[in-house]
């Protein structure tokens, strides 16, 4: 590199540098504003959510601005047009969040963003009001006129699967077409080390119902002949799983990870928080298990509450279980294959179904190519530590809409998350040292693909 080129990173850094305090004052704001897709009654603050990121571009001095939708939570469309010869980015990230879960349980309003110990606590901070935040203090860097083309696309409904992303993106595929994407929603390979993520698991969501009786009966007279049903499917959801914790579900694919990283035992079961005693679960190596082999778990339960409960035989209970499914599988084989298992497995002939809400395709994301090999020395530079090729076990389907819609594009999957952050879970949060090297890293790498 040239002291010139040298000199212009610099600068480019400390810009972004000086937007970083005023993007976390942004997500401040959008943390307080509650915008859980899932849930209609926050269907005002999904929509106010998007309003203010719309506010929020038009800041920047751009009047190409507006919100969109294909039957679904409104995304918001923005472009600021490429100087001749030029590449044009996208940039990707997602307005909705979580539901909170037990409020009670968390150390600070959910709702409200809080700084302690050099981390922003609050639903949304991580995952994804974080990128979004990252994306305007890079564009803020160049007083709002990058270097290149950028189209911004801010979704709301990632947290429902994206349902009706794929239809937007046929809608405007003129308008979104773009020589690279850049997917603010993955995770960093720990704090200081930031990370391109290359695969992802897919996820089908299915609720198994289990009925063995008209109605309930006395546990006292009957118990020991008659089946209850919440015990059948205690048995039924055992069968999912071999004596090793590894996932007995015929048919599913399982593979191995191309990315050679080691995630030491001691490392996960600190960032887990796995209580002494309890072991690990499944067989191969941890990035294997994590990142290439399927998963399955049970994550909710219908069935009579303990505070209500009698001596009855329970007539019927269900349980929402998660399918993780693995590079090089399909979500269709994954649900065919699981349901298969199900109603091959009822014990005791008792009666069962299977329904299926939700499915997402797992992917794989080639990191190749100049504008990948850009994007690695911009994020070198930027958090001064060489960038890791990862995989993930979280799903995001929606990157892989974006490669079948744009397949000769280059897909970069990057993130402000870092592994202690706690998407989805109790006491989310952001740690600000990476969020601020991630919104210096953004800005180096438009400013060098425009050179």
């Amino acid at each position: 590199m040239t002291t010139t080129d040298g000199t212009r990173d610099a600068r480019i850094l400390e810009a972004a540098d000086a937007q970083v305090r005023p993007a976390i004052d942004d997500l401040v704001e959008m943390v307080a504003i509650p915008s859980v897709s899932s849930q209609p009654q926050h269907a005002g603050d999904v929509s106010a959510m998007a309003d203010y990121l719309v506010e929020a571009i038009r800041a920047l001095g751009w009047s190409d601005v507006r919100t969109v939708e294909a039957g679904g939570e409104p995304a918001v469309l923005a472009h600021w047009p490429a100087p001749p010869g030029r590449p044009t980015v996208c940039l990707y990230s997602h307005y909705d969040v979580q539901p909170t879960g037990d409020t009670g349980k968390w150390a600070t309003e959910p709702f409200t963003a809080t700084e302690r110990d050099g981390r922003l606590y609050g639903r949304g901070t991580a995952d994804d009001k974080g990128g979004l935040a990252m994306h305007l203090a890079a564009l803020r860097a160049f007083d709002g006129r990058p270097p290149v083309g950028v189209t911004v696309l801010f979704e709301g409904e990632e947290e429902i699967g994206s349902p009706s992303l794929g239809e937007l993106l046929a809608r405007h595929e003129d308008e979104l077409a773009a020589d690279a994407y850049v997917i603010a929603d993955c995770g960093n390979w720990r704090i200081g080390v930031p990370a391109f993520t290359t695969s992802l698991r897919g996820v089908a969501d299915l609720v198994i119902e289990v009925n063995s009786l008209a109605q309930p009966i006395h546990s006292g007279e009957f118990g020991g002949v008659v089946p209850d049903a919440l015990t059948s499917l205690c048995c039924l959801l055992a069968t999912l799983h071999d004596e090793n914790g590894d996932v007995a579900v015929e048919g599913l694919v399982s593979g191995r990870t191309a990315e050679e990283l080691d995630y030491p035992v001691e490392r996960l079961r600190a960032e887990t928080g796995v209580l002494d005693g309890v072991e690990l679960i499944g067989t191969g190596s941890v990035v294997d298990r994590l990142w290439a082999r399927p998963a399955i778990s049970v994550i909710g339960l219908d069935t009579t509450p303990i505070a209500v409960s009698s001596n009855v035989l329970i007539d019927s209970a269900r349980a929402r279980v998660s399918l993780r499914i693995a590079p090089g599988d399909t979500r269709e084989n994954a649900v065919e294959c699981l349901t298969r298992h199900v109603h091959s497995h009822a014990p005791w002939g008792v009666q069962v179904g299977c329904s299926n809400s939700e499915a997402a395709n797992p992917s794989t994301v080639p990191f190749e190519g100049p504008i990948a090999e850009q994007a690695r020395r911009a994020y070198g530079a930027a958090f001064g530590s060489e960038p890791v090729r990862m995989g993930t076990g979280g799903s995001i389907g929606m990157i892989a809409s974006f490669r079948d819609a744009f397949p000769d594009a280059t897909v970069l999957c990057t993130a402000v998350a870092d592994p202690d952050c706690r998407m989805h879970g109790l006491n989310e949060s952001l740690e600000l040292g990476d969020f601020g090297r991630a919104c210096r890293a953004e800005a180096l790498f438009l400013d060098r693909l425009g050179r």
